[in-house]
């Protein structure tokens, strides 16, 4: 039976049970909140308000989540395993990976394999090192190791550097199995260049999935990438800044009506704290939490034709087939 990498240990892919694919506890600018601590507040009180919060999202039948948290926004793993030794009834899967939409970071940026082989070393991307060892030997000494890689490519699609780590993202997941999320621009329908890039390293297709792709009405586009294999990231409920609850709720309706539950997983893209916006910015969001799925989503979905088998797909076993294989 395939294991799946929690913070708290692995657990059997059979047993992960109701599954949240994309979301965050945590996303901040490390840097940033170190020399500007008053940014942050009380550590205390952030772990508190996590643990309040996800025990509120054990409550209503979701036992396992996916934190896709990784470089670039502020992955801090012992603060994690903190907050999941007190939450043990909810399996809280780790990421790997690193978030630019346009350039590496700076700590990459010149450490390339060409660079590497003159210095008579390897000739191996350096992100790929780092990837794998996260997943291998667990991020950091925590011992707890990733079990979902993530990369973005955003509006500016594959720049130069989106590229790079995209194919080492590709490259780690083919070394190691381990399942690809990518936060996408849906309007821009980066697509079938990103299938272009994933097919160069032989990626498993079914194991990667097309997040945010609920962002745009554009159910056509989302069949064709479904019908390559690739898993359609429904994962942005709450947020509807891009689209709203009935926009989003009605594409995943149109979707099931064509067949393809068993290729979507459902998510917020929720964090406890999130400092990219000033404080207040977001609060027009109200239901922009952990909870949004389970108490106004999946109603709403019944109540238009989705059946609790095609629910059951979205939820159980399309997440237990990605992060299991």
């Amino acid at each position: 039976m395939p294991l799946v990498p929690t913070v708290l240990g692995p657990v059997e892919a059979a047993r992960l049970g109701r599954t949240l694919m994309h979301e965050h506890i945590f996303i901040l600018t490390a840097d940033v909140q170190q020399n500007y601590p008053e940014e942050w507040g009380d550590e205390n009180a952030r772990v508190a308000d996590a643990v309040r919060q996800l025990r509120d999202l054990a409550a209503t039948g979701i036992t396992t989540m996916v934190d896709v948290t990784v470089i670039g926004q502020g992955r801090y793993l012992p603060r994690i395993r903190r907050v999941a030794e007190q939450v043990p009834e909810l399996n809280i899967v780790v990421a790997t990976g690193c978030y630019t939409f346009d350039e590496v970071p700076m700590f990459f940026w010149r450490r390339t394999p060409e660079v590497e082989a003159s210095l008579g070393r390897p000739a191996r991307d350096v992100m790929v090192d780092f990837f794998v060892r996260d997943i291998t030997e667990g991020v950091g000494d925590t011992g707890v190791k990733a079990g979902m890689l993530k990369c973005a490519v955003d509006e500016k699609g594959l720049t130069d550097g989106v590229d790079r780590v995209l194919r080492a993202v590709t490259r780690a997941h083919a070394e190691t199995g381990t399942p690809i999320t990518i936060h996408t621009h849906a309007a821009g329908q980066h697509g079938p260049a990103i299938l272009d890039v994933l097919a160069d390293a032989g990626a498993d297709l079914s194991r990667v999935v097309l997040g945010h792709s609920g962002d745009v009405n554009q159910p056509d586009y989302l069949e064709a990438m479904a019908d390559e294999g690739l898993t359609l990231g429904m994962d942005r409920f709450g947020i509807d800044h891009f689209a709203s609850f009935t926009e989003r709720a009605d594409l995943v309706v149109e979707l099931c009506r064509r067949g393809l539950a068993d290729r979507m997983v459902l998510s917020h893209d929720y964090s406890c704290y999130l400092d990219w916006f000033p404080p207040g910015s977001l609060d027009d969001l109200k239901n922009w939490h952990y909870r949004h799925v389970s108490r106004d989503l999946l109603p709403y979905l019944r109540s238009h034709g989705v059946t609790d088998d095609q629910i059951d797909a979205m939820l159980v076993r399309a997440p237990a087939r990605i992060l299991g294989g």
